[in-house]
């Protein structure tokens, strides 16, 4: 982890009331890019069987993970907004393993950003999942 937090990884991870809540970690921010993790714990179980992440907590750490790499695009923070977010997933995480999301912000227009992103449990070469977004862009009086 990232010794010191960028100002844009500690919004998305600690400020944000649902990312704080389930632990979120950031890892790195670059220009379009940015990294965030979850532990393993077990109130984010989906079936105590497994010992499995739930997939909703996936979800939301592509999401959000997304939105970070949206705000490394400009220096200057703005309010974001998911407006499609597909998510494939390709298997289960390993059971109490913690999950890292990498994504990528490939395009910004004036109202929509565009972002890939993939979660890992172990190897990124060997992703749980993959998302493909929209973002509509509230850039108050710009544009």
């Amino acid at each position: 982890m990232t010794e010191t937090l960028d100002p844009r990884g500690r919004h998305m991870t600690q400020n944000v009331p649902q990312a704080a809540a389930l632990g979120f970690q950031f890892v790195s921010v670059a220009d379009g890019r940015g990294s965030i993790m979850v532990s393993w714990r077990e109130d984010l179980v989906g079936d105590p069987d497994t010992d499995v992440i739930a997939g909703g907590v996936v979800t939301s750490l592509l999401d959000h993970t997304c939105g970070l790499a949206i705000h490394a695009v400009s220096q200057d923070p703005f309010p974001t907004a998911t407006l499609d977010l597909r998510i494939d997933y390709l298997r289960p995480a390993a059971p109490r393993a913690g999950v890292t999301a990498e994504a990528h912000c490939y395009k910004v227009t004036r109202l929509i950003a565009f972002v890939r992103a993939t979660a890992w449990d172990a190897d990124p070469a060997d992703p749980i999942a993959t998302a493909q977004a929209a973002f509509i862009l509230n850039r108050g009086s710009e544009g």
